[in-house]
């Protein structure tokens, strides 16, 4: 259920602002941030700033960011609600903006900040592959996957294609599906490798249930394009599974093989 925030008393003064010594506008409660709140993020702000992210664990760092788009409310409550339902900072920002509005107290202007900040980490993490040898930069390919496909609610499958450096041409998400299926069609695969004349592919996709075993659907799709990619001299170098906490390797299970059974 979302809250808006209540509408100022409209009662009369019991003095006029005529009356009242120094008074502006400026100066109205209705503006004005509780000193209490003040000094609870001076300290938090200040805390961040001299020692660093990791002197704030999830929920102070999710504040710090809700200070943003609440910033004369106290967003303790709202941080501590996130993180129950949620459970870490990276799944808050990474939940889909209907879940995120069911909760008490979250409007558009959160739900936008914390967009931004996903986005952002996405942007990073590609960075650091893009235009790269991306064989010899595996770790930081196995982080943007995580990044930006261990927390997704429905399964996604991206194909990243390679030059004949091995360097990133291009990134590009082929089908999303529901949370445990996804429609790959081999065709648009490699059609995609010729358009932008890649020499090999590895193909990414997860699993929204956390469990990176490959099912036999997911076996018996990598089969067809590592046919189609082999007719074309295309090679696949790789098909990941990311979940919540790891990635399964079809390559070191040996099971980038047209003929697998």
């Amino acid at each position: 259920m979302r809250h808006t925030q209540a509408l100022a008393d409209s009662a009369l003064p019991l003095f006029a602002l005529t009356d009242l010594p120094q008074a502006h506008p400026s100066a109205s409660s209705s503006t004005r941030e509780p000193s209490y709140l003040h000094d609870h993020r001076h300290r938090l702000r200040t805390r961040f700033a001299e020692r660093g992210a990791a002197s704030v664990p999830d929920y102070e760092l999710l504040e710090l960011l809700l200070f943003r788009a609440m910033p004369r409310q106290d967003v303790k409550p709202l941080a501590n609600r996130l993180m129950e339902q949620f459970g870490d900072f990276n799944e808050v920002v990474s939940a889909p903006e209907g879940r995120l509005l069911e909760i008490e107290g979250v409007g558009p202007a959160v739900v936008q900040d914390l967009k931004i900040v996903e986005a952002a980490a996405h942007r990073m993490a590609r960075a650091r592959i893009l235009n790269r040898h991306v064989l010899s930069n595996w770790d930081a390919l196995l982080d943007y996957c995580h990044t930006t496909m261990a927390h997704r609610a429905t399964e996604q499958f991206r194909v990243l294609y390679l030059d004949a450096r091995n360097a990133l041409l291009a990134d590009e998400e082929q089908a999303q599906g529901t949370v445990d299926h996804v429609p790959v069609y081999p065709r648009e695969v490699v059609k995609r490798a010729l358009e932008f004349n890649a020499s090999a592919l590895i193909l990414v996709h997860n699993h929204p249930s956390g469990d990176a075993t490959p099912s036999s659907a997911d076996i018996s799709m990598t089969q067809a394009i590592l046919r189609a990619a082999e007719a074309l001299g295309l090679t696949v170098h790789e098909h990941l599974i990311i979940g919540r906490e790891d990635e399964f390797s079809f390559r070191e299970a040996e099971l980038l093989r047209p003929d697998t059974e």
